[in-house]
């Protein structure tokens, strides 16, 4: 576990709504040790995880990428798509492939709808655009660029914009030219951590999947919760949450996230290949040896 003055595990939290289903039931104060939710956009977590500044987080995938070796994957928990997504948004000027050599404003706050809108540029579209990092503002982003890549809230509010911009669902076109879904995050633990603390990480995955579970099975409160506090209609965060957002991490899930890791490394924005590794209760049993 982590240093720290207090003891306490700390679990990272998404600060977008996409992870709600999985942490809306999550009730922390009935975990079996003394914990405590850190909530933080995406690029924080992953480099508290890094550092090792957290136990358990969700990460963005090309986070996990590029620590692997030290992280466990939990099972059956990720935010995903299986076609549009709707908060991973490119807006242009022009159609994508038409702005191969343009100049896009990237969101900074999460490595890996950057790096799949790198390899979709390249290999899909087979351009070299000049990139840019960005605050998540939408008409700055546009006043310098052919295209400005936005996630999470900061995308689905910009959607929403009358700003006659070209609209690009990057989980859309990776579907279409791969023919897999999208994994944007999974949850990760610490190896350290996991091996030392088996039962208490048992005790989080049922937690989280319970939640997940409730959540999915009456969207209601989710749904009320993002109007009140994003705006949108019922109908809209009722599609989000309940098909535009998948939350499961089987097999199609791996394969399509370890194409992503190999194109990735193909294109250099990994220095190595990654192999999944995920945490099961077999662990439990080793720990206990």
């Amino acid at each position: 576990m982590c240093n720290r003055e207090n003891n306490d595990i700390l679990i990272g939290k998404i600060k977008y709504s996409n992870v709600w289903p999985v942490f809306h039931h999550f009730d922390v104060p009935r975990l079996p040790q003394s914990s405590r939710l850190v909530t933080e956009v995406p690029s924080a977590l992953n480099r508290k995880m890094l550092s090792g500044a957290l136990d358990i987080s969700p990460v963005s995938s090309f986070a996990y990428g590029y620590g692997a070796k030290r992280f466990l994957l939990l099972p059956d928990l990720s935010v995903s798509s299986d076609g549009p997504v709707k908060s991973i948004l490119l807006f242009s000027r022009k159609p994508p492939e038409q702005i191969a050599g343009g100049t896009i404003a990237l969101t900074n706050t999460s490595a890996t709808s950057v790096n799949l809108l790198k390899i979709i540029m390249e290999k899909a579209y087979g351009g070299r655009p000049t990139y840019w990092d960005s605050e998540p503002e939408l008409d700055a982003m546009m006043d310098r660029s052919d295209a400005a890549l936005l996630i999470g809230d900061h995308a689905i509010e910009a959607s929403w914009r009358d700003h006659g911009y070209i609209v690009t669902d990057l989980g859309e076109v990776w579907k279409k030219w791969t023919g897999y879904g999208m994994t944007f995050a999974v949850w990760a633990v610490q190896k350290t951590f996991a091996e030392a603390h088996g039962e208490y990480l048992a005790a989080v995955c049922e937690a989280f999947e319970a939640s997940k579970r409730q959540s999915l099975g009456d969207l209601t409160p989710l749904v009320e919760r993002a109007c009140r506090e994003i705006g949108g209609t019922p109908e809209y965060w009722t599609r989000y949450f309940g098909s535009h957002i998948r939350y499961d991490f089987g097999e199609q899930r791996r394969a399509g996230l370890a194409l992503y890791f190999r194109y990735a490394y193909e294109m250099g924005l990994l220095d190595h290949r990654v192999e999944i590794e995920m945490w099961s209760d077999n662990s439990l049993t080793r720990v206990k040896k």
